[in-house]
């Protein structure tokens, strides 16, 4: 925060400076300048007089008004700051007299170590009145609470950022300034849905007056697109600025970071489990980030890489002839243009060696995805089997583009936004009202949050993800494309002491049950026939290092060798971990560190009878999750310990997703699947139910969304009253989606589970109101 104001004040007024306070023809050598006492020009003779300068910006009304708009800015920067300060110390304060963590040990205790202390002091201070005991669940949703709200949203497609546009086709785009538009609409700014950071206003609680509340919604965003378009010239301008002030040192010295990819913020939303902080997430795509490069670099076009090869060899002649110059006779430098020629010549070589693609490379699309999908855990269900396809690349490459692209994007934002907010976000009022409405829960010491964050399988699992007999969810209240079961999964390994729901127990014990069988089937050569072995099969590729999970499903040491508890937790002592230790090498972001430093008994793993593994078989039935110890001589043998205990839950967690995916498309296959990858844009209010019928017609098929004929019949909702429906019966499940009902949901016919009471009327305050459950 401190880095941004002081980055305002320079931005602005180094522009200024440059505008108003340069003579150029000086500078330039466009005209003379009279010296008494030496013929050479310095620098300070081009900058003109303080009086002269102070008057010309005087004069100027745009400069004004740049100056005026830039400085309420920066005091509002400054107050935020300030205020930041102020928590951040609260936060220091408790770190050192609550959780006894000094600052200088910050750095060397884990997340898992933090959290568990903080569950400690609410057993014996109560720093949360309203419950006894807190869980890891509760410590995330205050936490995430906002951030699982966007990637509900982005789930269930609510938010306009896929349009299909002429030329381009389908199009991503979602922006920083996008986002933090959506966040001040929705969460924290003037007349938000929520009243404060953990409470929804009330009236979004009820459903009698969702129609008045959807327009107040359309208006408010109506007027933050005016402003938005009214301040776009000036955002624009800053914009434009910063990049180039951040971004030319970095292009000058590495001309090819701009053909750099990076994870776009949609892909960071959309492979973003419930429940998962920043730094696990970055962690997690950090380490995918390498197969991803492979695979985008896998669709060199043959025609771009001739041309590459042309143009970097006819730039190299000519910069080698001005080099031979510049070598035979030093004042060719001082001849015009020659020196800004050879740079730009040096930055297009640079520019067109990164299309030509290294000829020893052996790339396998399909191998490459199946490691990119170990790390990201998402993915849709037309890609597995046509890595190959320029659509498929296309696609990733909404979650995986170039650095330019990015660049580019937030340089266009301050202009599109405000369409965006106008055009598009406001038809999506009453969908939004609705869905704030029937997706928040209130936690008791927590406050109201996302219902999807809770991960309860029962309440919107999808039973194309092995949920099937244990969901009640309708098509509405289902998460896509899984998130809600391998969100459940990460949670669970993540945190295993957590005490997930009983349906969601049963859930992750039969699928950890699942993965042991067949993958201790595969040891006694049992291997085609089985999903874990068919999912990770493919990782091994000559163009990969053989992968942590191939070592751990077709080496030692093996999956059946680790010995994974009830609740999820890897047992250190019944891993081989020396094997183990090698076995890291090939996936782990540290292998790296762990090879060169193999030589010092520090960066060794402990041996079983080590202090560390002993404290950590002590502290598996006491509460602490063995991947948080940090025990040991030194700080670095605590962090290398948990750094690989941690690598071990990470691996475990890409085993159950592969294992997931799997068993995903074999239940797929056979059906007349379709995956959608986002939902339609069909969420707008219809004026008749013939619109309705018709868009679900036009609807693609699919195992995930299916659709109903006009026959099956649309069944009557009033304003008040809002049911779901969904069978019981696993083994006759058919989701039936009939026409868009009004409040953006669907009616179900042949409804079987649970409905939902009538809504009570408007001054009913002493009930929850609909949709509204109460969780302890």
């Amino acid at each position: 925060m401190a880095g941004g104001t002081r980055q305002l004040v320079f931005v602005v007024a180094f522009t200024v400076f440059l505008a108003n306070c340069v003579d150029y023809d000086i500078l330039f050598a466009n005209k003379f300048v009279n010296h008494t006492d030496s013929s050479k020009v310095t620098l300070p003779d081009a900058f003109l007089p303080v009086d002269v300068c102070s008057a010309r910006i005087r004069d100027n009304v745009f400069v004004i008004f740049i100056l005026i708009i830039s400085g309420v800015f920066w005091l509002h920067r400054l107050v935020k700051f300030i205020y930041n300060i102020c928590c951040y110390w609260e936060i220091r304060s408790f770190y050192i007299n609550a959780l006894k963590m000094p600052m200088a040990d910050l750095p060397y205790f884990t997340w898992q170590e933090v959290q568990a202390r903080i569950i400690e002091i609410q057993k014996e201070h109560q720093i949360c009145i309203h419950k006894k005991e807190l869980t890891e669940l509760d410590i995330y949703h205050r936490i995430l609470r906002f951030k699982n709200y966007m990637v509900a949203m982005v789930n269930k497609s609510l938010l306009p950022v896929r349009f299909r546009l002429p030329l381009l086709g389908d199009t991503v785009f979602y922006t920083r300034g996008l986002k933090y538009n959506f966040e001040l609409i929705f969460f924290w700014g003037p007349g938000s849905l929520f009243e404060n950071e953990w409470s929804l206003k009330p009236e979004y609680k009820r459903g009698g007056n969702r129609l008045e509340l959807a327009d107040r919604l359309s208006s408010r965003i109506l007027w933050i697109g005016i402003a938005n378009l009214l301040l776009c010239p000036v955002i624009l301008i800053w914009q434009i600025l910063y990049a180039f002030f951040s971004y030319t040192e970095v292009i000058k010295r590495e001309p090819g970071s701009l053909g750099a990819r990076c994870w776009s913020l949609y892909g960071r939303f959309y492979l973003r489990h419930f429940n998962e902080l920043d730094h696990e997430l970055m962690s997690r795509l950090s380490k995918g980030y390498k197969a991803s490069s492979k695979y985008m670099n896998c669709f060199m076009s043959p025609l771009l890489t001739v041309v590459a090869k042309n143009v970097a060899f006819f730039a190299g002649s000519i910069l080698a002839v001005l080099i031979a110059l510049t070598i035979y006779d030093e004042d060719v430098l001082a001849v015009e243009h020659v020196l800004s020629s050879i740079t730009l010549l040096g930055v297009c070589i640079t520019i067109c060696r990164s299309f030509i693609p290294d000829k020893h490379m052996v790339f396998c699309p399909e191998q490459l995805l199946k490691v990119i999908l170990a790390h990201i855990h998402y993915m849709p269900d037309h890609w597995q089997g046509n890595a190959h396809r320029y659509e498929t690349r296309d696609e990733f490459a909404q979650l995986f583009q170039y650095k330019a692209v990015f660049i580019l994007e937030e340089l266009l934002s301050p202009v599109i936004t405000p369409f965006i907010l106008i055009f598009c976000l406001r038809r999506k009022s009453l969908e939004i009202i609705d869905f704030f409405r029937n997706f928040t829960v209130d936690v008791v010491g927590v406050g109201d949050t996302c219902s999807f964050a809770q991960m309860d399988v029962r309440q919107h699992g999808h039973p194309a993800w092995m949920s099937a007999g244990k969901t009640e969810a309708s098509i509405y209240q289902q998460a896509e494309d899984g998130k809600t079961e391998l969100s459940l999964m990460h949670f669970a390994i993540t945190n295993p002491h957590w005490q997930p729901p009983r349906e969601s127990t049963h859930f992750i014990s039969l699928l950890k049950e699942k993965v042991h069988r067949e993958a201790a089937g595969g040891q006694q050569g049992i291997i085609a026939e089985n999903p874990a072995f068919t999912s990770t099969h493919s990782l091994q590729s000559d163009s990969e290092p053989r992968s942590l999970i191939a070592n751990l499903l077709m080496g030692p040491p093996s999956l059946a060798s680790l010995h994974l508890g009830r609740e999820g937790s890897i047992n250190p002592v019944s891993i081989g971990v020396s094997e183990g230790a090698s076995a890291l090498r090939s996936l782990s972001p540290v292998s790296t560190s762990l090879h060169l430093r193999g030589s010092y008994p520090s960066a060794r793993l402990p041996r079983p009878d080590h202090p560390a593994v002993v404290a950590g078989r002590a502290m598996t039935g006491s509460g602490t999750d063995a991947r948080t110890i940090s025990s040991g001589s030194s700080a670095w043998e605590g962090q290398l310990t948990s750094m690989v205990l941690s690598e071990y839950a990470s691996t475990e967690m890409s085993i159950h997703a592969l294992y997931m995916h799997e068993m995903h498309k074999q239940q797929s296959r056979g059906e007349v699947s379709r995956h959608t990858w986002h939902r339609q844009e069909s969420d707008e209010s219809s004026e008749s139910v013939n619109e309705d019928i018709e868009a679900a017609r036009n609807f693609p098929r699919s195992s995930t969304f299916p659709t109903t004929s006009h026959h099956e019949g649309a069944a009557h909702q009033s304003g008040s009253q809002r049911r779901y429906g969904g069978t019981s019966d696993p083994g006759s499940f058919r989701a039936q989606r009939t026409a868009r009902m009004p409040m953006g949901g669907w009616s179900e016919e042949n409804q079987m589970g649970r409905h939902h009471d009538t809504v009570p009327e408007e001054g009913s305050e002493d009930e929850l109101p609909p949709h509204i459950h109460k969780v302890t």
